[in-house]
């Protein structure tokens, strides 16, 4: 991460974040934030199973650096995705039951040496009339000024009511009676007028 006049230190664990998700972004640096905090709160490891939990209110860049660091993925069942649009987020960990809610404060307001370089950035990529440099530019500049914030001026970390998230669900798959396809049996719905015979919801939604 370069900015014209200096040089920033990426920690390698921020490098695998960039790597995973294409670029480095303000919304990634939300999400690598609060899960070093969450790392620091909830004494948790990088989740081989489902030991960790994320719920997450949105579905932003944000998601990507938890995954990372925590091991939270969709395909494990342990990322759970409520797109409320809000920029919160919910981190478990099963092992101690406890669990911290954290919800960004309040608008963006940059602080960083380049106030007038970042605001007529901002103004550019309002209007979409900012080129491609000019947002990376506007990226790159929230995203140093982020790091530079104490977390709790950008986030509102408050503990959780525990409540076990279930664990991911495990059905046999069986041919759809439409289409023939394998699908999990528990996603499948009865065949109208053939009793016994189930299809999926696809199928379910073009048949007459």
């Amino acid at each position: 991460m370069q900015s014209n006049d200096k040089q920033v230190q990426i920690s390698d664990d921020l490098k695998q974040c960039i790597a995973f998700h294409g670029h480095l972004c303000p919304g990634l640096v939300y999400g690598y934030i609060v899960a070093k905090e969450s790392i620091r709160l909830l004494d948790l490891k990088r989740s081989m199973d489902e030991e960790v939990v994320a719920i997450c209110e949105n579905d932003s860049c944000a998601v990507d650096g938890l995954q990372v660091m925590l091991g939270t993925t969709a395909g494990k069942g342990n990322l759970i995705i409520r797109d409320y649009g809000k920029n919160a987020y919910t981190v478990i960990n099963r092992s101690n039951k406890n669990a911290y809610r954290f919800s960004r404060k309040t608008n963006y307001t940059y602080n960083g040496k380049h106030k007038d370089e970042f605001a007529e950035l901002e103004k550019a990529v309002s209007a979409g009339t900012a080129n491609e440099n000019e947002k990376a530019r506007q990226r790159l500049l929230k995203a140093i000024d982020l790091f530079s914030k104490p977390f709790d001026e950008v986030f509102l970390t408050k503990p959780a009511e525990f409540s076990m998230p279930s664990y991911a669900p495990m059905a046999p798959s069986v041919s759809c009676a439409v289409c023939g396809e394998m699908t999990m049996q528990t996603k499948m719905v009865p065949k109208k007028d053939e009793a016994g015979k189930l299809i999926c919801l696809p199928c379910s939604n073009t048949a007459d």
